[in-house]
């Protein structure tokens, strides 16, 4: 037990456990945790009771003078008075102050130390302890000790309940963040990803006002060079996947910054989907789930075998782990500028290219529509495609308007003479339930050959509606498939379905354009 004194957060709990290492965090969380259990590839086992994803509705943020005009506000950034907060945070410091014992893990977030800040995480349960422990980088034993004042705190009292009374709250759950404060108050939902999508949050503020573009991205670096790609993505497009690169190094699989030095991974450890996991789809994944790393919300079998195949509790399994467990990571997580900018877009309607050249304005208004779009739901009986547009491929966690960071791209963009790339994962020669989904192999040699500089003199063909240039040739790729109307049978129907989803931009688009310039605004679809 830590001498560790936690009075100046009006905690007064006497047993403090600060830092402990992985096996002490498993002792505890065998003994105090419902449910907890070791698996059998030696993960922390954890589940987080309702809430087995994020609440974004859930999100407020505290309205003060000094950061108002910063900030989106919105559906994404639902203000909250200064009171409410601090009635939140007595409520979260109240119910901490009932526990037997209160857990405490200092890190920092941010590996370049130059812009990294200092994160306290105060916790009742040993499972939220280790997941910090992994998200974010660890201090050695002497930073540790001179660690001082945090720039960030985070009280998780998500075993208690909002006031649903309290002015500003939607339900039980609130995740309250004040900037001026540095404090995330956690009420009502023990999914630990709140932590960590909270410190994004902080870092999505204060690393622009620093001139720095933080990203919602993975990052891989060429070992020779040192210069980095990053590659954006919403969710099932191949982001993940496409950055088990074993020819490159993993700089991280989700938060990074952009500054004039470089390249830099915000977190000490990756956050990966674990449904259907095998380690023939995801080798890399697969083996870093190992002790010291947590499972959340997975299914044991009677051998304590995990089953990846399991969706009782929740689709969204999820496991945590440090990215020093990953055999090909760059420790320090730091790289050089970018070489090309990749965004990653699952295209169920059949329409965009495999690859496509970008121009700055392009990619400005690209990054700000942030597109994909799933396969139908054939529950409700829809056979067409959804499109799903989330600005900077990271809508939820963003702070500033959509254009702020969009503008510190193309700034960066133009000062270190990254490429920028258009890649579509999703369906070629029609959309979904006519067409088929784009072979990884090809998609693979795709982004092989971008990286090689294969594709920065190759031919391109203007594209009559989207405007950006298609790539006709490639690598390793069949010709057939890189023009997506000539790989439709029926071409009038690829017309027809190219001018809907052009439509469904342009209406997406009119949310941003009042923050935009007319360039980027003709940039898009025509």
């Amino acid at each position: 037990m830590s001498h560790f004194d936690l009075k100046n957060h009006d905690l007064h709990v006497s047993e403090i456990y600060r830092n402990l290492p992985p096996s002490e965090l498993y002792e505890h969380a065998i003994r105090y945790e419902k449910d907890a259990s070791i698996a059998e590839n030696g993960a922390l086992v954890a589940y987080s009771g309702s809430k087995t994803g994020r609440s974004p509705k859930d999100k407020r943020v505290v309205r003060n003078p000094a950061s108002e005009k910063d900030i989106w506000w919105g559906s994404v950034n639902i203000e909250l008075d200064q009171n409410a907060f601090a009635i939140n945070r007595e409520r979260a410091r109240d119910y901490l102050n009932t526990r037997d014992r209160i857990y405490c893990f200092d890190g920092f977030a941010g590996w370049d130390p130059k812009y990294r800040i200092k994160v306290r995480v105060l916790c009742s349960r040993p499972y939220h302890a280790l997941f910090m422990h992994t998200m974010l980088i660890r201090p050695t034993h002497e930073e540790l000790e001179t660690f001082g004042k945090p720039d960030m705190v985070i009280y998780n009292a998500g075993a208690f309940p909002a006031n649903r009374l309290t002015a500003g709250m939607g339900s039980k759950t609130s995740i309250d963040l004040s900037i001026e404060d540095g404090e995330l108050v956690i009420l009502g939902t023990e999914y630990a990803g709140e932590m960590k999508k909270g410190v994004f949050t902080v870092m999505n503020y204060l690393a622009p006002k620093r001139g720095v573009l933080s990203m919602h991205c993975s990052a891989t670096a060429d070992p020779k060079s040192g210069r980095s790609s990053l590659l954006f993505g919403l969710s099932g497009t191949g982001k993940t996947t496409l950055s088990a690169d074993p020819k490159r190094r993993l700089i991280g699989d989700d938060e990074h910054c952009w500054s004039d030095e470089g390249i830099f991974n915000i977190e000490g450890g990756c956050y990966a989907k674990a449904i259907n996991l095998t380690p023939e789809s995801e080798p890399d994944i697969f083996a870093a789930l190992r002790f010291g790393a947590v499972l959340e919300n997975v299914v044991l079998d009677h051998d304590h075998m995990v089953d990846f195949t399991d969706t009782t509790i929740t689709e969204n399994t999820r496991g945590a782990y440090p990215i020093n467990f990953v055999h090909n990571a760059k420790i320090p997580c730091v790289a050089g500028h970018p070489t090309d900018i990749i965004f990653l877009t699952c295209d169920a309607f059949g329409v965009l290219p495999p690859v496509s050249h970008l121009s700055p304005a392009q990619a400005m208004y690209h990054f700000i529509s942030g597109y994909t779009a799933k396969v139908a739901g054939t529950e409700v009986g829809v056979k067409e495609p959804s499109a799903t547009f989330s600005p900077c491929f990271g809508g939820p966690f963003l702070v500033w308007h959509p254009s702020k960071y969009a503008e510190l791209l193309a700034e960066k963009m133009k000062k270190h003479g990254a490429r920028v790339w258009l890649v579509n994962t999703g369906w070629s020669g029609g959309a979904y339930g006519v067409g088929h989904r784009i072979k990884l192999a090809n998609t693979r040699a795709i982004i092989d050959a971008i990286h090689s500089g294969a594709l920065a003199n190759a031919k391109t063909q203007k594209d009559p509606i989207f405007g950006f240039e298609v790539v006709t040739e490639c690598p390793g790729v069949p010709s057939e498939i890189l023009i997506p109307k000539y790989a439709w049978p029926d071409k009038a129907a690829y017309d027809e379905t190219a001018k809907k989803l052009s439509g469904l931009f342009q209406k997406n688009f009119k949310h941003y354009a009042d923050g935009t310039s007319e360039e980027i605004r003709n940039a898009g679809p025509a």
